[in-house]
C-alpha cells in the first residue's frame, strides 16, 4: 500500500488573502498585508474559518475545476514523501504539477537493494527468488547484459520512495478523478491524505 509521510503545507494564509485580488483596487503598504494575515490567526492551524477571506475562499475554491474562480488553490504548496509500487507511479506522473523533487533511482539502487523487502505483498515469491538472483549474478560479473536482465525483469510490485510538490488544486483534481480508482489501496490511501491536509475540504468544496 502506499505510504505518505513528512507532509509540509505552504502558502495557505497568502493563498487565502489573494483570492481577493481581483477585486482589489489598491496595495497600500506591506503592513496591511500583515493586518490581514493577524486576522487569519496564524498559523493555518488555527486561521479563522469565520474571517472574509476564507469565507471568500471557500466559495471559489467550490466552483468547478475547470472554471478558473478557484486558481487561488494552486498557490497552497504542497510537499511529501510518497513511497509507492512502481505501476502507481507512472498513473500519477500523468498530472502536469506534480513536481518530483528526488526520488530512489532505480537505476542506482537495484543491485544494492535488499530486495526481498523492497517488492509488496503482491508479488509472487518466485518472482522475488528469481530477480533476486539476477541481482547476484550482475553484483558478480556487472556486463551490461546482465544489468539489462536485472532491470527488464523487476517487476511492477517494486517499492521506492519519492519526494514530490504538488498544490491543492492539482489535489482537487486528483482526487475527483481517483477517488473510485480500482487501485483502490494506492488511491484511496492517497485520498485520504488528501482529505486531512489542513482546511482542504472546506476551501475546495469535495465531499468525503
Amino acid at each position: 500500500m502506499l505510504k505518505l509521510s513528512n507532509t509540509r503545507v505552504y502558502g495557505l494564509e497568502e493563498s487565502v488573502i489573494a483570492s481577493g485580488y481581483p477585486k482589489k483596487t489598491e496595495f497600500i503598504s506591506d503592513a496591511l498585508d500583515e493586518t490581514i494575515l493577524s486576522e487569519l490567526n496564524t498559523p493555518y492551524n488555527s486561521i479563522s474559518t469565520e474571517s472574509n477571506h476564507f469565507q471568500r475562499m471557500t466559495k471559489l475554491g467550490s466552483s468547478p475545476s475547470n472554471s478558473g474562480h478557484g486558481n487561488a488553490l494552486s498557490g497552497i504548496i504542497v510537499q511529501c514523501d510518497i513511497t509507492y509500487p512502481q505501476y502507481w507511479s507512472m498513473q500519477f506522473q500523468r498530472y502536469h504539477f506534480s513536481q518530483i523533487i528526488s526520488s530512489q533511482s532505480k537505476m542506482h539502487v537495484l543491485s544494492k537493494l535488499d530486495l526481498s523487502k523492497q517488492m509488496n505483498e503482491y508479488v509472487n515469491d518466485t518472482i522475488i527468488d528469481t530477480i533476486i538472483e539476477l541481482q547476484k549474478e550482475y553484483n558478480f560479473n556487472p556486463t551490461y547484459e546482465n544489468y539489462m536482465k536485472l532491470i527488464s525483469n523487476c517487476p511492477m510490485g517494486l517499492t521506492l520512495t519519492m519526494r514530490i510538490t504538488t498544490n491543492y488544486l492539482q489535489l482537487k483534481t486528483i482526487y475527483e478523478q481517483r477517488k473510485n480508482h480500482r487501485l483502490k489501496e494506492d488511491w484511496g490511501e492517497f485520498c485520504k491524505w488528501i482529505e486531512n491536509l489542513p482546511y482542504f475540504k472546506e476551501l475546495t468544496g469535495i465531499k468525503a
